[in-house]
C-alpha cells in the first residue's frame, strides 16, 4: 500500500497545535511512520551572548509560513507530490539549563535516526546545532556542512562557557562529528575578539567565504563548487538568519552589516539540489526585533526551499 502523503491545507485554515500554528498549513503528527521529512521548532535563546527572544522564533515562522503555497514557480520542485511531510511539534527543552536541554535537543533528535525522515528544525539559537550533529552522526558518521552565518561560531569558550551559540563548531570538530575537509562557512563578517578568529576554521580544513567575497555576486558557481567538493557524502545544512543583512533580516540576536541578500540565499539553498542532505535547521529568529515580521517571513520562505531540494523531490 502506498503510504499518505501529507498536504499543506489549503487557504488560511492553519492546523494547530497547543494553540499554536502548523509549519505551512502542514498536519501536525506524532506517528512518525512514512514521514521523509519533517519541521521541528527548538525554542532556545538560554545559549544567546547578546539579545535574547530566539525561544519565540519557531512560533512566529510557523506563523509568517501561512501564505507559502506547494509548487515552487521558480525551480519546478513540488515536493508535498513526491514527500510525505508533517510538523512534529517543538522539543521539550528545559528553558532554566542550557546543558541539560542540549542533553533533550540530542535525545530527541537520536530517537528519530530509526526512521527515514530528514529533520527540518526551525530555531531557537544556535548552540541547538551541535546537539543535532551528535545525534545525526550517530547514524550517518561524520557529515559535511554548509554553515550560513555571520559568525565562525568556533569559539572556544563564551564568557567562559564551553557550550554556547558561539562554540558550536568548535566542540564539532573536536567531538568528530564533522568532515572537516568538506565544511564550507559562507557570509561571515564584522569583527572578532582576536585578530585570528576567522583562522580556527580555516586550520581545520574549513573552506571560508567571508561577505565581502560574496559582495555584488551570484553565489551559483560557489555553490557549484560546493556540491562538486562535497559530492554524496551525508551533507547538514545550518543558516543562521544573521548571516542575511539586517537590511532583510533585523530581527535576530547579533545583527551585522554588510551581509548577505535574500537572493543570495535562495541562491545558497536552491544551491544544495542534489546533494545528499541529512538535516537542515534555520536559526536566531528574535522576533521581539522583528516588528515587521519579515525575518520571520524569509525564514520560513528559505525552511520551505531547504524541503525542495530534499533527495526524493519531484520537479514540474
Amino acid at each position: 500500500m502506498e503510504k499518505p502523503l501529507h498536504q499543506p491545507q489549503s487557504g488560511n485554515d492553519m492546523p494547530r497545535f497547543g494553540g499554536r500554528a502548523t509549519m505551512m498549513r502542514l498536519p501536525f503528527v506524532e506517528d512518525l511512520a512514512g514521514l521523509d521529512a519533517a519541521f521541528i521548532g527548538i525554542p532556545l535563546d538560554i545559549g544567546t551572548s547578546q539579545r535574547a527572544g530566539t525561544r519565540y522564533g519557531p512560533r512566529q515562522i510557523r506563523a509568517e509560513s501561512v501564505m507559502i503555497r506547494p509548487y515552487n514557480m521558480a525551480t519546478g520542485a513540488a515536493p508535498f507530490d513526491s514527500l510525505s511531510v508533517a510538523d512534529i511539534g517543538d522539543v521539550p527543552i528545559n528553558t532554566y539549563n542550557l546543558l541539560k536541554s542540549v542533553d533533550i535537543i540530542e535525545d530527541y533528535y537520536t530517537q528519530l535516526n530509526p526512521y527515514p525522515l530528514i529533520p527540518l528544525t526551525l530555531g531557537g539559537d544556535h548552540t541547538l546545532t551541535l546537539p543535532i550533529l551528535r545525534a545525526l552522526t550517530k547514524k550517518h558518521g561524520p557529515v559535511a556542512l554548509i554553515h550560513i552565518d555571520a559568525h565562525t561560531d568556533t569559539n572556544d569558550t563564551m564568557f567562559g562557557e564551553k557550550i554556547a551559540h558561539g562554540t558550536t563548531f568548535r566542540r564539532a570538530v573536536e567531538e568528530g562529528l564533522l568532515d572537516c575537509e568538506h565544511v564550507f562557512q559562507i557570509g561571515q563578517r564584522a569583527q572578532g575578539y582576536s585578530a585570528e578568529d576567522f583562522k580556527w576554521g580555516e586550520s581545520q580544513g574549513f573552506t571560508l567565504k567571508t561577505a565581502e567575497q560574496c559582495w555584488h555576486k551570484s553565489l551559483e558557481p560557489l555553490m557549484a563548487d560546493i556540491r562538486q567538493a562535497i559530492g554524496d557524502r551525508p551533507v547538514y545544512l545550518s543558516f543562521d538568519i544573521d548571516g542575511i543583512d539586517p537590511a532583510w533580516a533585523p530581527g535576530t540576536g547579533t545583527p551585522e552589516v554588510g551581509g548577505l541578500t535574500s537572493i543570495q540565499a535562495l541562491e545558497i539553498v536552491r544551491g544544495c539540489k542534489g546533494l545528499n542532505l541529512v538535516g537542515c535547521d534555520l536559526v536566531e529568529v528574535a522576533p521581539p526585533y522583528d516588528v515587521s515580521g519579515n525575518t520571520s517571513q524569509l525564514a520560513a520562505n528559505l525552511l520551505y526551499e531547504m524541503l525542495c531540494v530534499l533527495p526524493g523531490v519531484t520537479y514540474r
